[in-house]
């Protein structure tokens, strides 16, 4: 009987949501205002969170486990596992929640949450893996409705296994009784196949200015749609203090087809769109988002805090299951003219009545409009927190919490990278070196130009190679090496390629091999005989889906299989193709005069994949950056850009588990910063360690690639050798200052780092800051005369030990001594202790990512003649025409950036 009870109950709550239907916003608001009673000491549905409802339907009832929250602005997560192992969909969510005790709520789905415990402070972070938010409700917001047939997919193969929800509680003076919280979320599951998957797309501006004074300020977002259709269901808008309203359309044929248009100021909910719009291939998604810089005495820009801006349109929809894609952005304007046709009313703002105002910031009649403006200031700062977390593979939120996790593990273990002086990769005979990559054996693999040079002569005007009486390359020009002692393990590549430039490996082996005089990218087996894929027609150039113009690299994404290349010399961009090399998407333009945007390059030069974050980096070489992007959709995420980097960045590496290395060019004329290798915190950006070789010098690095025990490879073009470099544990006591976080290095002995934070990281800085030199601290007096008495007896060793050490060097160096036992010893000894301090958890700062744009004032450069260069000069026979160029360029002006 109590069963049935249940039942009927949770059927009548259903049948309430449905009943409100698809309304206009503000009458949909009035209606659930009216019947929202307060549930903070409420726990209904806790002691039985699954309720059946039929044979394939059943209800999961979430609740925070009773807290009571000791401040305002805290985050508590807590966990629930889906109860069954197959494929199930969310079809339908009823919150419990009051506007009273919570500020708003998100539900994520995951396979593993960041804590076991029954709840925790989401500090920790939500999800340790992706994560996808599935659902949102904010202050005083209706239900979010799904039309019927639609539902977010879960369990089974690729769905979340967990359900976390997060609860974030504003102002707790509700809580002056110690009550306990219950605050959740039923959701309605099935198992019934849903045709239709639900999804989010993301319209966001990234580089909005707002002139203080400024009347009316415009931003606009427009995209070409290059998918399979969705159908448009719900939207919501967000600004900050200073957004008046904000529109978003379908423009098919020049006709705009309005999908939503809203105040920034009402509750940020999803609400539904008036008249369902369907979005097919090549329509194109236009937003606009309305400022007023009045009362402001300094520009604003877009970013995370509460005097920044924000200017987003979220568009929910629906696809059909064997196409979906779950979540799709647009950060740029394709088209600026179009907006000269914007409809009017995405013009004029929306008035809001002043008791509509009160109610939907949950305010009473008696409130002072002081109280107003606070509580409103607090909402919308909070809110940015909200849509921070609202991306996938990982809301920004959750991600900068394991980015804390991330850098404490890289801060605890502390090291330096330095040159293995005993490996004899510099003798090798090799013609340029213009690609390295590691095998899934983790052996050395060397992409090199044999006997062919790129220079002046290589290519005409038009980027069509001239050269070629010289035929293929006659060596083999893949060459696998032991990664401990250079030596040659097997080579291919023979009679294949004119000029060699990128090289990647995938999970299984394959070679991925790009050619600059034949603009093309092939697949390899082992083998190398035959390719097994090709993209682009050869030797000749081109901008079109089925051409390259000097394509520089490839990256593989060990998930999907999709290709990812780097194109390149002559074009700007960065296409996508299907595993079985069909064309999808491509996102890229040329860098500006005088300003390299996001998502412009100059000469997209290296690729490397963050698997950990399902991202891509491109080392944008001639913009001396590194610039990520999100997999699925081409969206930018973030700069990381150093004045140590000087005006060239050749190549990036990364490392699973949060490092991520890369090499700079020779500075320019005038300019001070050398030629150098590079490990930097992928979560922060920030530069951890510099390394540069021992036996000679960089010429001109040209790839970069480390295995998970940090053991680096660096080949040079003008050198002609591969570099090899390894990570020594850094022993000594000092405090290391980095991002706000205080580290205490004792004794390697002990294995053990104390990190205090001090305060937050100053994440909307991080990347932009010069680079962090550690502060040596002094010891405490207590210590002073142990470490006086240790240093006089160790320092005779040290000596005798020196002695040693030079001796053998001069025997290597003199008579070519090889010391490889050693030398596998340490490597080992390096992989063990990878594998025993395990990945970190990584994470983006949105704070990073605004940062990239609001201060982003450097000036960009002149394209060369040639669309870049490599000047890669040929030392054996003394000239200076050796460039990967198709005619000299000018003299660099001096950089002001």
């Amino acid at each position: 009987m109590a069963g049935l009870v249940n039942n009927l109950l949770i059927l009548l709550l259903l049948f309430q949501n449905i009943c409100l239907g698809f309304r206009s916003p503000l009458s949909v608001f009035k209606r659930y205002k009216d019947t929202t009673r307060s549930l903070s000491s409420e726990c209904l549905g806790s002691e039985q969170p699954v309720i059946s409802l039929g044979l394939s339907d059943f209800a999961l009832d979430i609740r925070m486990p009773g807290v009571t929250p000791k401040q305002s602005d805290t985050y508590l997560c807590m966990s629930v596992r889906l109860p069954v192992d197959d494929e199930a969909y969310v079809v339908d969510f009823k919150p419990h929640a009051s506007m009273d005790t919570v500020h708003h709520m998100l539900l994520f789905g995951c396979n593993e949450p960041s804590s076991t415990e029954n709840y925790w402070d989401c500090d920790e972070g939500t999800c340790r893996d992706k994560s996808n938010i599935l659902y949102a409700w904010a202050r005083n917001a209706p239900p979010t409705r799904l039309p019927k047939g639609v539902g977010f997919r879960v369990g089974g193969e690729t769905g979340g296994r967990y359900f976390v929800l997060q609860v974030h509680y504003g102002d707790i003076s509700a809580f002056r009784d110690k009550h306990k919280d219950c605050s959740g979320v039923t959701l309605h599951l099935t198992h019934q196949k849903q045709p239709l998957i639900a999804g989010m797309y993301l319209m966001m501006s990234v580089n909005t200015v707002i002139p203080p004074g400024e009347k009316v300020v415009d931003a606009d977002i427009a995209c070409h749609y290059k998918r399979f259709p969705m159908h448009l269901f719900a939207y919501r808008v967000h600004t900050h203090r200073l957004g008046k309203v904000v529109s978003g359309y379908r423009v098919r044929n020049g006709q705009w087809t309005l999908i939503g248009r809203q105040s920034p100021q009402l509750p940020q909910a999803f609400y539904p769109v008036e008249h369902p719009v369907d979005v097919s291939y090549d329509d194109i998604l236009a937003a606009r988002c309305v400022f007023s810089g009045e009362g402001r005495t300094t520009e604003t820009h877009i970013g995370g805090t509460a005097n920044d801006e924000m200017c987003n349109f979220y568009i929910m929809y629906y696809m059909e299951a064997k196409h979906a894609v779950s979540y799709m952005t647009c950060t740029q304007n394709a088209n600026p003219e179009m907006f000269r046709n914007i409809p009017q009313e995405a013009n004029i703002p929306v008035p809001i009545k002043s008791d509509m105002l009160k109610m939907t910031h949950g305010h009473h009649e008696e409130t002072k409009d002081s109280d107003t403006s606070s509580l409103l200031q607090q909402a919308k700062k909070e809110e940015e927190e909200i849509l921070d977390q609202e991306t996938k593979d990982g809301d920004r939120s959750s991600l900068l919490q394991q980015a804390k996790k991330e850098e404490k593990e890289i801060l605890d273990q502390d090291f330096h990278i330095e040159e293995a002086v005993e490996w004899p990769g510099l003798d090798l005979k090799l013609g340029q070196v213009s690609g390295l990559a590691l095998d899934p054996e983790n052996n050395l693999v060397v992409f090199h130009r044999g006997d062919h040079v790129w220079d002046e002569n290589s290519f005409d005007s038009k980027f069509v190679y001239q050269q070629r009486g010289l035929g293929p390359i006659e060596q083999n020009t893949i060459l696998v090496l032991n990664p401990s002692n250079a030596k040659l393990l097997h080579s291919t590549g023979k009679s294949l390629f004119y000029l060699p430039h990128g090289l990647s490996i995938d999970k299984n082996g394959n070679y991925w091999v790009t050619d600059v005089a034949l603009h093309q990218v092939f697949k390899l087996g082992t083998e190398g005989k035959e390719p097994l894929l090709t993209l682009g027609v050869a030797l000749q150039p081109g901008s079109d889906k089925n051409h390259f113009c000097q394509p520089t690299d490839v990256a593989v994404d060990p998930i999907t299989s999709s290709i990812y290349v780097s194109d390149g010399y002559c074009n700007s961009r960065i296409i996508q193709f299907s595993p079985d090399g069909l064309y999808v998407m491509q996102w890229g333009e040329e860098s500006s005069l005088g300003r390299a945007r996001p998502g412009q390059f100059h000469i997209p030069h290296s690729l490397a994949l963050i698997p950990d974050f399902s991202q891509l980096c491109v080392a944008d070489r001639e913009n001396g950056r590194i610039q990520c992007f999100r997999l699925e959709t081409g969206e930018f995420t973030r700069e990381i850009k150093h004045k140590s980097f000087g005006r060239e960045l050749f190549a990036v590496s990364y490392v699973p588990g949060g490092l991520l290395f890369a090499v700079n060019g020779m500075p320019y004329p005038g300019e001070a910063e050398p030629v150098q290798g590079f490990v930097m915190n992928f979560s922060t950006g920030e530069i951890i360690d510099f390394f540069i070789p021992l036996r000679k010098s960089f010429e001109m690095p040209h790839d970069i690639v480390a295995s998970e025990d940090r053991t680096v490879f660096v080949g040079d073009v003008h050198a002609r050798a591969v570099w090899k470099f390894a990570s020594t544990e850094k022993v000594e006591h000092r405090s290391v200052k980095k991002a706000g976080i205080e580290v205490q290095e004792i004794k390697e002995s002990e294995a053990v780092a104390e990190v205090r934070l001090k305060n937050k990281p100053e994440s909307a800085h991080s990347l932009k800051d010069a680079d962090k030199q550690p502060l040596v601290q002094q010891a405490s007096s207590t210590g002073v005369s142990f470490v006086l008495i240790t240093t006089l007896l160790i320092i005779p060793v040290v000596v005798l030990l020196a002695i040693l050490i030079f001796i053998r060097w001069r025997k290597t160096t003199v008579y070519g001594g090889n010391s490889d036992e050693e030398h596998k010893l340490d490597s080992s000894s390096g992989r063990i202790l990878g594998r025993l301090r395990g990945k970190g958890g990584g994470g983006i700062n949105l704070g990073n990512f605004f940062a990239s744009h609001k201060g982003y004032s450097r000036k960009g450069f002149d394209r060369l003649s040639t669309e870049g260069s490599d000047q890669e000069k040929d030392e054996d026979d003394g000239t200076d025409s050796e460039e990967e160029c198709s005619a000299s360029p000018p003299p660099p002006a001096p950089s002001s950036s």
